[in-house]
């Protein structure tokens, strides 16, 4: 009776740690969100550099807080392109409300999710970027999970995000620890980790470990993670996702000024 009692004090214990995060978010006033999905903006940040002005080509990465409470847990992650010499961005990713869930469509790279503002992962511009734009293509194109959608543990909006990162040589760039969905493999144990170098082990999304160059090192329990990542100087909490000093993913001259 003892040790069932300790093994279940250390297991809320566990849990309470892990939702102290999210916990945290939900009373903050920093994350109220519109009051309805309708009229919440979607308007461009003034973040990605505008086509007439940088006629090169451009890859971002973005990242913003998902919508309503489910923004205390976890961020929406997508790509956007944009070749040498294009009027506009194609912007690719994974929403849950339609049949086939992969979009890509010419859209603003940075306008708002729902009205949370969005966040530069990584930048990548000129010959680099015109390089890796084809294979980007090719990736969005053999998604798996093109007509299945799974909030929780995955595959979802960041397992997509995750999965074209790992097909395409080159584009390494580690998502945040709050990136849900990203750990979730399919059928696959092992895998190398979205930021080029390291590997992750998970099952299913529910539990696993990762460690990496760019990302550090990650515990996923249920979906949430926490650790810690040297390369950027930074800690991992639970919903909070990483609060580090440096960027790790590759960044323009131009981006990197205005962080």
């Amino acid at each position: 009776m003892k040790r069932t009692l300790k093994y279940t004090a250390w297991f809320l214990g566990a849990l309470l740690m892990l939702l102290t995060g999210p916990l945290l978010l939900a009373t903050s006033s920093s994350l109220q969100g519109a009051e309805s999905w309708r009229t919440a903006t979607r308007a461009s940040a003034g973040i990605a550099p505008r086509p007439e002005q940088h006629p090169e080509a451009v890859v971002q990465i973005y990242g913003a807080r998902a919508w309503s409470w489910r923004g205390y847990f976890a961020v929406h992650t997508w790509i956007a392109t944009k070749e040498a010499g294009a009027e506009q961005y194609r912007v690719h990713e994974v929403t849950g409300w339609r049949r086939y869930v992969v979009s890509s469509r010419l859209s603003e790279p940075d306008r708002h999710w729902y009205g949370a503002k969005p966040e530069l992962y990584a930048d990548i511009r000129g010959a680099e970027a015109q390089a890796l734009i084809p294979t980007i293509y090719q990736a969005v194109d053999a998604y798996p999970y093109v007509t299945e959608y799974e909030a929780w543990p995955g595959p979802n909006s960041n397992t997509f995000t995750a999965w074209v990162i790992r097909e395409v040589p080159g584009l390494d760039v580690a998502l945040p620890s709050n990136a849900i969905g990203k750990d979730y493999l399919g059928n696959r144990v092992v895998a190398e980790v979205p930021g080029g170098s390291g590997y992750q082990l998970s099952m299913g999304g529910y539990l696993g470990i990762l460690a990496g160059v760019r990302e550090g090192l990650e515990l996923n329990i249920l979906g949430l993670s926490l650790g810690v990542n040297p390369m950027a100087l930074g800690i991992k909490l639970p919903g909070i996702g990483e609060l580090a000093l440096r960027n790790p993913n590759p960044m323009s001259e131009a981006a990197s000024a205005g962080r």
